[in-house]
């Protein structure tokens, strides 16, 4: 189980060399660093892995292939954030987070869930602006709802462009949040990526995300 212990290494590794963010990074290099790798990913990568996967889940259940949940973006603007469906369609649900087998996931859904290829149709989000590579991960409106006026510094992961992946998630400060202390530790990852952030922490922070994928994410489910 993570605790706040656990942030410990991982501040002393950015503590050493690595520079506050600057205006500069954030309005132009940032913008430029996700735009060249959406660009990439968009068309190696999603241009055939979308139609093969859409069809996958279409044959495997009933509904669409993708999954659209309006969440906040920077400044608390909502946006439409894509992923694949990966639960049995029910669009008359009440929000439930995921949990440890639960049986409204799919086969498939537990697959991209598990290696985060759920997530790949958010490459769009980017290119639409609505969202970066990096940054604090998107909560569902009912989350945002019941943390942001009473958890301490919830609304600061909101000052910044929300992620397809963070430090949190990377970390493996991710998935369901319980309990108020999952919560705030991934707040503290959060902020702490934010004061810290940078082009070649974005760029490690994509190596984590991506080693993840091959080694299996904790708490995903």
């Amino acid at each position: 189980m993570l605790s706040a212990t656990s942030l410990e290494p991982v501040r002393a590794r950015f503590e050493r060399g690595v520079t506050s963010n600057q205006p500069l990074y954030r309005d132009i290099a940032k913008r430029g660093f996700d735009l060249a790798v959406a660009g990439v990913v968009t068309l190696t990568v999603l241009s055939w892995l979308l139609p093969l996967l859409a069809l996958l889940i279409r044959l495997s259940s009933r509904g669409p292939a993708l999954f659209v949940q309006v969440r906040s973006g920077r400044n608390g603007r909502q946006f439409p954030c894509l992923k694949f469906r990966t639960m049995t369609y029910n669009p008359g649900a009440e929000f439930k987070q995921a949990e440890q087998g639960d049986s409204r996931v799919t086969p498939i859904g537990r697959i991209l869930r598990k290696t985060n290829l759920d997530e790949m149709p958010q490459f769009l989000n980017v290119l639409a602006g609505h969202m970066s590579v990096v940054g604090p991960r998107p909560h569902p409106l009912p989350l945002d709802a019941k943390f942001w006026h009473v958890m301490p510094g919830y609304k600061d992961r909101y000052k910044v462009k929300p992620g397809i992946t963070g430090l949190a998630q990377s970390r493996g400060a991710r998935g369901e949040t319980r309990e108020d202390h999952q919560m705030k530790l991934r707040i503290r990852y959060d902020r702490m990526y934010i004061h810290r952030q940078s082009l070649s922490l974005d760029a490690r922070i994509c190596w984590w995300t991506v080693k993840a994928v091959f080694m299996g994410n904790k708490n995903a489910w």
